[in-house]
């Protein structure tokens, strides 16, 4: 199996820019991978939301949304299974999850349990944590989905045999990350030997993105900072 992560710029409250980006990138793994995964939050930008619900109720989207519907629609017009950060709206509340999608079907949805996502300061009961941690089988191998700071509030929910994907989002720089990445591959060593880590491109503010697969608890392969790409994983 191969794993692409799609280390791609998003457009704070621009979906439309953002399902084209997606699509950009799935067209050109065609035939590459089984499976493209993108940061947290891609479809609408991490910094989408205002923290008041009458106007962010409009920017999420629920799980079988028109939306939603389209990027399944994707998976089966490429032949390119799809695991994608959003923010989500489930009845009167929001969450930031990440929903996978396999042969045109959304056949599981993670929901970010650490709180970390939201101005929790400022936020009212609308803006949710979810609870559940499942490992998943996907394509017959195992694999668990946290979110960003899920990793490093509780690790010990995310232990795994099989593969651990990380999509985050953080305005790092290059310096940023020089620093840091050390940290994040112990991190993500406290719950599994082999861990995809994706973060997004963004002008506002700017990120300089990353793409990583840890194994063992070293940086097995990388993409360079700051340019486009889709970094491919065999699993």
């Amino acid at each position: 199996m191969k794993i692409g992560l799609a280390v791609y710029e998003f457009k704070n409250n621009d979906p439309t820019f953002n399902i084209s980006q997606i699509e950009k990138a799935m067209g050109g793994v065609q035939g590459i991978v089984d499976l493209l995964c993108f940061g947290e939050s891609f479809l609408q930008g991490f910094d989408s939301l205002v923290w008041d619900y009458e106007r962010d109720k409009n920017a999420a989207v629920s799980a079988n949304s028109e939306t939603m519907e389209r990027l399944c629609g994707l998976t089966l017009k490429y032949g390119v299974d799809l695991l994608i950060g959003y923010m989500e709206r489930s009845s009167e509340k929001i969450y930031s999850s990440c929903a996978l999608i396999e042969k045109g079907k959304l056949v599981h949805n993670y929901r970010r349990i650490s709180k970390g996502w939201k101005e929790y300061t400022i936020t009212d009961e609308h803006y949710c944590e979810g609870s559940e941690t499942d490992e998943i089988s996907y394509r017959g191998r195992l694999f668990r989905i946290a979110l960003c700071g899920d990793l490093w509030d509780y690790p010990e929910k995310f232990k795994t045999t099989g593969v651990l994907i990380w999509p985050i989002y953080v305005n790092f720089g290059e310096g940023d990350w020089a620093r840091y990445e050390a940290e994040y591959v112990q991190q993500a060593g406290l719950a599994a030997k082999k861990t995809l880590l994706i973060n997004s491109i963004s002008h506002d503010p700017d990120a300089i993105g990353g793409g990583f697969c840890f194994e063992d608890g070293r940086i097995k392969d990388r993409l360079s900072y700051g340019t486009e790409g889709v970094l491919t994983v065999d699993i």
